[in-house]
């Protein structure tokens, strides 16, 4: 079994990893995540960034965001609500953090989807769209990288560990080129010995040998745009990535040793954790979209002992639930202390939600008709709840809203009109957004 990500129900785990250095010392590798294609105008929206925070394999709404206490026992399931700053809001015992620092975050308890498969379930909420064998489309953050149209060292669209959702069967960049596919950071952040991989140069290419290929592969591209006149000219994906490799900058937005003990002990020692805060550093850095990946959320069994207790034997609390808490409530603290909350939107949401009762094993099983998600800052109205579930959290009660609904309204929130039109490779015009109604109780 992998040491650092669970696997779900469906076998599926994550191995595979950009190796970007060994490419590069052929003038090659990173240049395809830089292979800009035409750009749109972003406009001028409060939410600059966004970090999403993936809860892989569907967290359990009963148990997070929407606790049924007065509901029979085989549905309120093992874990108590407590009461947030906020009167009226209850989450999971579990978050405390959370609760004092409610005022921030507003809770959707309304979505529903008919996609209870992990892979049908993930395409729909990353992408707005429902699969279809026709066209695989672009997850959110892909698109606001493809639309982004700055001139940046660091990929626009980063994973932090990896993009491992989906069951590998989700590229990130869909119909879109594959300069805007997730780039993956890979390895752990929690291990002191953390490294992005790859991203020094090739051993035995120093700076000077690979200015010399990128010189040469530069005069090439130079020469066959002037035998081909009619064609047109290409982006640098070259040049960017050879300033990634080069750019003390860009290296520096990846060292978490550049964190105090103190800053990095308020995340918590978990991957989630320090993942998190590595997405603080590189939305500071001005990335504009960065997945932060937390699988483990596929609770078939023992899902108290999961959720809540995690392994024996730590210092901190290291049950999942616990430990996203200590991740949210440190993002979301740095984030109003460095001033960057307003412009940087967080949102935490999973493929689908649990069945409203409990199995023979303790745990909850696939549940797409109703569950919750959570969105901060980023001109969020914060201390607020969209929509409702009925008494047993088993289908919308109020205001039932779709993983379209909630796509459109990201874009929105970051500058992008839904209705802008994409192209795919053969020249098909598609929507940003097609389907989606944006939810108006969370533009600020």
């Amino acid at each position: 079994m992998n040491r650092y990500y669970p696997i779900r129900c469906d076998g599926v785990i994550r191995r595979d990893f950009i190796r970007i250095g060994s490419l590069t010392a052929l003038g090659l590798g990173l240049a395809h995540w830089f292979n800009r294609s035409a750009s749109a105008a972003v406009g001028n929206a409060k939410a600059k960034h966004c970090i999403l925070i993936w809860l892989d394999g569907g967290s359990s709404h009963l148990e997070t965001f929407d606790l049924k206490p007065d509901a029979p026992q085989e549905v309120r399931g093992p874990l108590l609500p407590i009461s947030t700053s906020v009167p009226g809001i209850q989450v999971c015992e579990s978050f405390p953090g959370l609760a004092s620092r409610i005022k921030h975050a507003a809770i959707v308890r309304s979505m529903t989807s008919p996609l209870g498969e992990h892979n049908l379930g993930t395409h729909y909420l990353l992408t707005g769209y429902p699969p279809t064998p026709a066209l695989e489309y672009p997850a959110i953050g892909s698109v606001v990288a493809h639309l982004d149209k700055e001139t940046r060292t660091l990929p626009k669209h980063i994973a932090v560990p990896n993009f491992g959702v989906g069951g590998q069967r989700i590229s990130g960049n869909g119909y879109l080129p594959k300069a805007v596919r997730p780039f993956e950071v890979g390895g752990n952040p929690a291990q002191a010995d953390f490294r992005v991989q790859d991203l020094d140069f090739y051993p035995g290419f120093d700076g000077q040998r690979i200015d010399r290929r990128r010189q040469y592969l530069e005069a090439l591209d130079r020469f066959s745009r002037g035998v081909d006149e009619s064609s047109e000219p290409p982006a640098k994906p070259l040049e960017q990535a050879y300033r990634l490799i080069a750019s003390p900058e860009a290296k520096a937005a990846f060292d978490l040793s550049k964190e105090s003990a103190e800053t990095r002990a308020k995340y918590g020692p978990r991957t989630i954790g320090q993942s998190t805060l590595l997405a603080r550093r590189l939305i500071e850095a001005g990335v504009p979209f960065v997945t932060v990946n937390y699988p483990g959320w596929d609770t078939h069994q023992n899902l108290y002992t999961q959720l809540k207790e995690g392994y024996t034997g730590a210092k901190q609390p290291v049950g999942l639930i616990p430990s996203l808490d200590l991740a949210l409530s440190a993002l979301v603290d740095d984030l109003v202390d460095r001033g960057l909350l307003d412009e940087t939107l967080i949102v935490v949401m999973g493929e689908f939600g649990r069945t409203p009762k409990l199995n023979t094993q303790g745990g909850r099983d696939h549940w797409p008709r109703v569950f919750s998600v959570l969105l901060a800052g980023g001109g969020v109205p914060g201390g607020r709840v969209i929509g409702a579930s009925d008494a047993t959290g088993e289908s919308p009660k109020d205001r039932p809203l779709t993983p379209a609904d909630l796509a459109a309204t990201i874009f929105t929130l970051l500058g992008i009109d839904p209705q802008q039109l994409l192209h795919t490779a053969d020249g098909r015009l598609v929507h940003v957004s097609r389907d989606g109604k944006v939810v108006r109780e969370l533009i600020g």
